[in-house]
């Protein structure tokens, strides 16, 4: 009698998103220079357009700072920029080399042998990537607040920490949607150095997208990250939500929070199908 295929239940599925997780994180303990990096790294970000401020207006860095973007605390607007950007890059960093990485050992086609899937994985490689990049955005904005002697605390932390929290599920997704690319034209240094500057000016990190010109800035705010740190700067400094109440800039991240998921496995499972049929495998 021929052997049935069962499909991995959604507990085993679960248990191997979880495994993957755990494999990153015992690895990352072996390298803890690496999150001292991520921790420093947003700090000296913002730093250079902070003193660059401080040398140029001097006393009234605060003053013009908050006539064109709402807040004097320039040094919070600058460091939450930064640090979000931190989230969403390592988001992008982790998916596309994870893939690459699978391409070019050859343990994808592995991968695509056995009852799970590598959206499974992703999802185990998600997971962790959300945890250990919340912990060093956390600790460098706290700690760049503190070195630059003003108060991490201040505003709505808890909404602020809602906006980020909801919005990690579209990112991930977003970045699903960018290791699709990878897939497909099988790169990723460059496409990740082409990312990192696109995806810091769409978000605003160091400005309001308000400042933009129309067209694009239309496509800042088709871009998720870009409520997420406008939603925690709204919420940490009072800047100005984009549609004047938090919940409805909340509803706006919930929207992408439903859609892009869906959107993203939808393209990811059409271009890993062509690669199979298509292009072959071991070609990577």
């Amino acid at each position: 009698m021929a052997a049935t295929y069962s499909p991995p239940t959604l507990g085993q599925s679960l248990s191997s998103a979880l495994a993957e997780a755990r494999l990153r994180f015992v690895n990352i303990s072996r390298y803890p220079g690496q999150l001292v990096l991520e921790i420093i790294i947003p700090i000296v970000f913002a730093a250079m357009p902070m003193l660059l401020g401080r040398a140029t207006a001097g006393a009234q860095a605060g003053a013009n700072f908050e006539a064109n973007t709402g807040t004097a605390n320039y040094v919070a607007f600058l460091l939450i920029g930064s640090n979000v950007f931190t989230i969403v890059s390592n988001a992008f960093w982790h998916m596309a080399y994870w893939l690459r990485f699978e391409q070019e050992t050859g343990t994808l086609e592995s991968i695509y042998l056995t009852p799970t899937s590598s959206v499974t994985l992703a999802l185990g490689l998600s997971i962790y990537s959300a945890v250990r990049a919340l912990i060093t955005a956390s600790v460098s904005y706290i700690a760049g607040c503190l070195v630059f002697r003003v108060n991490p605390f201040q505003g709505d932390v808890l909404l602020a920490c809602a906006f980020i929290a909801v919005g990690l599920i579209p990112v991930y997704a977003v970045a699903l949607l960018f290791g699709a690319l990878v897939l497909k034209v099988k790169e990723s240094n460059a496409l990740i150095g082409l990312m990192q500057w696109v995806v810091s000016f769409l978000m605003g990190i160091f400005f309001p997208v308000a400042v933009l010109p129309p067209v694009v800035r239309w496509v800042a705010l088709a871009f998720p990250p870009t409520w997420m740190t406008n939603g925690a700067r709204s919420a940490l400094l009072g800047v100005g939500f984009f549609f004047d109440k938090w919940y409805w800039d909340m509803g706006v991240l919930w929207a992408f929070l439903l859609f892009t998921p869906l959107f993203s496995f939808w393209v990811f499972n059409r271009v890993e199908n062509g690669v199979k049929r298509n292009e072959g495998m071991g070609q990577f």
